[in-house]
């Protein structure tokens, strides 16, 4: 009777043991499958780092030959009589195209009361009529009855260090461009301007200024020059003419 317990009961043992030991089986396939996800979780974050790095140095990465050609078809010289200069499209509809330009091109037109200038668009020339100046921030409007394509203004000032592209016609010289970065902003006779690095000449004063997807950011206006000074360009920023003065289409 004894003994028959006593096997009873180490059948009971072996019944644990087996037990326990499946039980031990269990957990160390959940900690297996645990690691597992976990690994596979550490690879996709390591891929979405990669992946936002890529997406980073994209604007790096630009085709300016394809920017420029997009640009160039809404970029005009202005021939004010007196003064030769650029300017783009900022805004068209049915009853025709405003086109941005520094004022200082178009002064002698404006002050001699004719309001006249001619724009040179490839092989053909338009009657413009400016419209619209604002001296203290060297910006005019000048308007064609012709619809021409369109360039997006961006909403922010792009950081310093940012590429940018000029586009114009230095020495009258049409679909000149010229690439450089953002130096800075500076506050000049109670003026805003961007300060660029890209080469820009007489001629392409009312040029724009963009950025790597051909959006405005700045409106080519002056440079410092003199003995050893090189690459300081001076622009109005987009944001200064959008603010009134015209209706820009935003990007």
């Amino acid at each position: 009777m004894t003994r028959f317990r006593f096997l009873r009961l180490a059948a009971a043992a072996v019944i644990a043991t087996v037990a326990v030991a499946g039980l031990a089986y269990t957990l160390r396939a959940g900690a297996s499958l645990g690691q597992q996800s976990a690994a596979q979780q550490r690879i996709i974050t390591a891929l979405e780092r990669r992946l936002a790095a890529v997406e980073a140095r994209q604007p790096l990465d630009v085709d300016w030959r394809a920017t420029a050609a997009d640009v160039q078809r809404s970029v005009v010289t202005i021939d004010a009589g007196d003064a030769l200069g650029s300017g783009w499209v900022v805004h068209a509809d049915a009853h025709g195209s405003d086109i941005v330009t520094n004022f200082h091109v178009v002064a002698g037109a404006w002050r001699s009361g004719s309001a006249g200038v001619s724009v040179l668009r490839g092989d053909g020339v338009l009657r413009g009529t400016i419209v619209r100046v604002d001296v203290n921030d060297d910006l005019a409007v000048v308007h064609v009855s012709e619809r021409l394509p369109v360039l997006s203004t961006l909403p922010a000032r792009p950081q310093v260090g940012t590429t940018v592209m000029a586009v114009g016609s230095p020495l009258g010289l049409s679909g000149t461009i010229s690439v450089g970065v953002v130096s800075g902003y500076r506050s000049l006779d109670g003026s805003d301007y961007m300060q660029f690095s890209a080469a820009i000449s007489p001629g392409n004063s009312g040029g724009p200024v963009v950025d790597g997807q051909g959006h405005v950011v700045a409106v080519a206006s002056a440079k410092i020059v003199g003995d050893g000074i090189e690459g300081l360009a001076l622009g109005i920023p987009i944001q200064v003419a959008c603010a009134g003065l015209v209706v820009c289409e935003r990007a």
